[in-house]
């Protein structure tokens, strides 16, 4: 498999600051269209986390950072997201924002299940080899939005709340087990 030459230097940090007209409209063949409103909330979420995280200390790196992870049974290419992409001192962090209009039904964090966990371990290990930082030190956070509708202005109005999840889940759950690690009794 051939990797694109990605030069990390090159990402810039102002895709992650997104106007509000970026966060309503995108342009699709010379024409302007409105965002599904779940798409509008999405972004509007991911860019008041990552105003959080800078103000938490974070360096951030990237955003919606769109890996290949592999091939499925037809052979299609397969790809994954990272929300983004940061490092918290010399811990790089590959975190997932959640954002939901309420949290009545469940917490938005209850939406990163083990399958989304496999996805991203499974994207922050391609762009750990892709970066040559397989030695380096890593963790996956979870950043939960709850954004409540509001007509009036919806970037007006503050997130209800907006909670860092740090090391939410490890890699430790996805290794594999050797026959020989499973007790068993006769």
């Amino acid at each position: 498999m051939r990797w694109p030459n990605i030069n990390p230097r090159s990402w810039i940090k102002s895709s992650l600051k997104t106007s509000a007209s970026d966060s309503t409209s995108t342009r699709t063949k010379g024409e302007a269209t409105e965002l599904a409103p779940h798409l509008a909330l999405g972004r509007l979420g991911e860019a008041l986390a990552a105003s959080h995280l800078e103000r938490s200390g974070y360096h951030l790196v990237g955003s919606n950072f769109l890996l290949p992870v592999g091939r499925n049974m037809r052979g299609a290419i397969l790809h994954a997201e990272i929300d983004i992409v940061a490092y918290d001192g010399p811990t790089l962090c590959f975190i997932e924002v959640k954002t939901r209009a309420s949290a009545w039904y469940a917490p938005p964090e209850a939406n990163v299940d083990l399958r989304k966990q496999r996805q991203i371990a499974r994207a922050a290990r391609v762009y750990r080899r892709l970066l040559g930082l397989t030695r380096a030190p890593y963790r996956y956070d979870v950043v939960s939005v709850v954004l409540p509708h509001t007509e009036a202005n919806e970037t007006a109005s503050p997130p209800s709340r907006l909670e860092l999840l740090k090391n939410f889940w490890t890699d430790d759950r996805f290794r594999k087990r050797r026959w020989s690690d499973i007790p068993y009794d006769f």
